[in-house]
């Protein structure tokens, strides 16, 4: 059961008359399969989950992305304080290149952008519900165990006889 991403009434946590879903942005010159994975991944979430909360991710063709601290990550959430605002998701994928010569096949190299998606919209799931201040371990703990969890979901409708 995936309850933190799951919800039967998001008006308990927000005001439902709103913009809901979520969208998607590329960066130009983001790589044409990272480009295809992601969307279909993203198609796939929408059919499983709802997002009460508009959220756009903007893939950028960065291999990081600079947080307002000045350090640097593979993604980020930003959730604003005012929860009349929508917040946003910021996915660096610049560095596939070199994921795919790390990894064992492109397959894994994908995977590691499915999993830095994940792993931020399960902060937006926190942030919608009103879960965990920026400094409880709990936080990342959760967002890494549901990043695996949905992106192996996922693998399982894509595996091949």
């Amino acid at each position: 059961m995936r309850r933190l991403w799951e919800c039967k009434d998001w008006s308990k946590y927000i005001d439902t008359n709103r913009r809901t879903g979520i969208r998607q942005r590329f960066d130009a010159g983001v790589d044409k399969e990272v480009h295809r994975a992601c969307k279909e991944y993203i198609a796939w979430l929408r059919t499983q989950y709802d997002f009460p909360v508009r959220v756009p991710i903007y893939f950028k063709e960065r291999e990081y992305i600079v947080t307002s601290k000045g350090e640097q990550c593979s993604a980020l959430f930003f959730g604003p304080y005012d929860k009349s605002e929508e917040p946003y998701i910021k996915v660096a994928v610049g560095d596939y290149p070199k994921l795919l010569r790390e990894c064992e096949d492109k397959d894994d190299a994908l995977a590691a952008n499915l999993y830095s998606i994940t792993h931020e919209l399960s902060h937006y799931f926190q942030w919608v519900k009103d879960l965990y201040l920026d400094d409880d371990p709990k936080r990342e703990r959760q967002a890494i165990y549901y990043a695996r969890e949905i992106v192996l979901d996922y693998a399982e409708t894509r595996e091949h006889p």
